[in-house]
């Protein structure tokens, strides 16, 4: 029954928007099962997945001289040896310093996370302290609360990509999407995913403060918007991750979005919790607590 309403609801939505004229009539129905890349062209987001879905591409690019491909973090790979790899470390306190900045940035250089997660303000100094060292600064947008306007979310995405953010964490408008304004909402996602190319988007859906019919078209919107991931929380609503909204999420974008499991943990038992229910990335202040089981006086939503 789960699948069925999921698929229900994804038609709503869908409808939704067609019916709006923001979709053209012939676009496809939304597939919360299929697995083929939603992207191309000047479309894609880089998620790294071809080497799965497009091996041919892949060998092409071996024949043209490639002596090493990248791939997306965690394919067929062991998932205790790339823990810290699917590690967005995170700092988002008000009252950060940049002496907080710095040991956050040299901890991810030290166990090589995937990114640092920072408000957009303090995206320029992050971004120099990680250079060089492979690990991705990224901003937060509409952050805490969504509700900016789209034009703001896009222009604060475009400043922050401008001073070295190489992902972007977006907020989604929680009160257009619980009043089914659908059209919003997805213009709202559209534009800070435009805005940002060619980096990838995630879209905190604030799962906390949705109920079941709102989560699946929160991810059905940033599907149908191009974003590269939906992620559950900005760790400053009433709750953070919880498994049973990660099995969610990736039953309803399928393997065509990356999910993020953020808000709340901090151990390795609870990022392997829900790396097993499908997330693709962790989003955590207790980042070096999990990959080494030692605390850590540092991070912080």
């Amino acid at each position: 029954m789960t699948d069925e309403l999921v698929e229900i609801i994804a038609r709503r939505v869908t409808e939704r928007l067609k019916n709006s004229g923001t979709l053209n009539s012939t676009a496809s129905s939304f597939n919360s099962s299929g697995s083929a890349c939603h992207l191309s062209g000047s479309s894609c987001t880089n998620c790294g997945l071809c080497v799965e879905k497009k091996p041919a591409a892949v060998q092409n690019i071996i024949n043209q001289g490639a002596a090493r491909i990248s791939t997306n973090q965690g394919i067929n790979g062991n998932f205790d040896q790339k823990m810290a790899s699917m590690i967005d470390h995170t700092i988002l306190k008000p009252d950060v310093t940049r002496e907080d900045l710095a040991k956050v940035c040299e901890e991810a250089r030290q166990f090589h996370f995937a990114t640092v997660c920072v408000n957009a303000s303090n995206i320029p100094f992050v971004a120099r302290q990680l250079r060089g060292s492979g690990v991705k600064p990224i901003a937060v947008v509409g952050f805490p609360l969504g509700a900016a306007t789209p034009q703001a979310k896009a222009f604060e995405a475009q400043e922050a990509i401008r001073n070295g953010a190489e992902e972007i964490d977006m907020v989604i408008n929680i009160g257009e999407l619980k009043s089914k304004n659908y059209k919003t909402v997805y213009e709202d996602i559209k534009r800070v995913v435009e805005a940002s190319k060619p980096h990838k988007v995630k879209v905190i859906i604030e799962a906390s403060a949705l109920n079941y019919e709102e989560k699946v078209a929160a991810c059905v919107l940033s599907k149908t918007a191009c974003a590269a991931f939906v992620k559950t929380s900005t760790g400053f609503g009433s709750g953070g991750a919880t498994v049973e909204d990660i099995e969610l999420m990736r039953k309803v974008v399928g393997d065509d979005m990356e999910v993020k499991a953020s808000g709340g943990i901090r151990t390795k038992a609870d990022a392997e919790a829900m790396v097993k229910a499908g997330a693709d990335r962790i989003g955590a202040s207790a980042s070096v607590e999990i990959v080494t089981g030692k605390k850590a006086k540092s991070g912080g939503y």
